[in-house]
């Protein structure tokens, strides 16, 4: 399939209440309101073809850029190819659902996370940390520093309530993902989550909503999750 014939698709898919969930969460024109799943067809047709996939991210539309990272090769993604993704990343289901699950299937990861934690912009931050728990809910415990996740954990825990919103999301995910994916520090997460507690998080609403993630690890620890790891990052 072409880009034409992709976009094609596309539009056809798109369905008026969708879009409307879409734009409430942050998502503008141009875009046609696709469910995820109703891409998968679409996605076994191409499977990998990362020069269609930057021809779709390059069109500014949702679920274009949404498709392309399905269908992205994140092994012949560079660096500099990641920088200009999350530049293009307007919302944080492009920063956190396309552009850090892409970058966690390549060896680069936590190399491009650690600089957008630091950059100190919203989306950067915030795909920084989703990245890491797309990593660390997929690959070996093996893979990763126990001295620098626990640097994490205390960086969470100084700086969490201070941050911006989507950055609020993403690190209290991380928390919860820390004490359930990675058990070597699973009792410091914990206790991080504890000593953290409600995080408070109002994205332009009336009504505030508070983020506990020493509840939802401890839902996880009743479920019988600890060590849980995905097969896949991307479905």
């Amino acid at each position: 399939m072409n880009f034409e014939e992709v976009m094609q698709e596309l539009e056809a898919l798109g369905k008026e209440r969708t879009k409307k969930i879409y734009l409430s969460n942050g998502a503008h024109e141009p875009l046609f309101g696709v469910a995820t799943g109703a891409m998968k067809p679409i996605a076994k047709k191409i499977k990998r073809n990362q020069p269609l996939a930057e021809q779709l991210y390059a069109t500014g539309n949702y679920d274009a850029m949404y498709f392309a990272g399905v269908i992205a090769d994140p092994k012949a993604m560079t660096e500099a190819d990641f920088e200009r993704w999350i530049d293009a990343a307007y919302f944080y289901m492009l920063s956190d659902f396309v552009v850090a699950v892409t970058l966690a299937e390549t060896d680069i990861a936590q190399v491009v996370a650690d600089k957008w934690i630091a950059s100190g912009e919203e989306l950067r931050m915030s795909a920084g940390w989703s990245c890491y728990c797309w990593l660390l809910g997929n690959r070996p415990d093996g893979e990763f520093s126990a001295a620098k996740l626990a640097g994490m954990l205390e960086l969470v825990k100084k700086t969490i309530h201070q941050s911006p919103v989507r950055t609020k999301y993403a690190m209290n995910q991380f928390l919860y993902t820390v004490a359930v994916s990675y058990v070597p520090l699973h009792d410091q997460a914990t206790e991080t989550a504890k000593a953290v507690g409600p995080v408070e998080v109002n994205p332009g609403k009336s009504k505030t909503k508070l983020l506990i993630a020493s509840e939802t690890i401890q839902k996880a620890m009743d479920r019988g999750q600890l060590g849980f790891k995905r097969k896949y990052v991307r479905c």
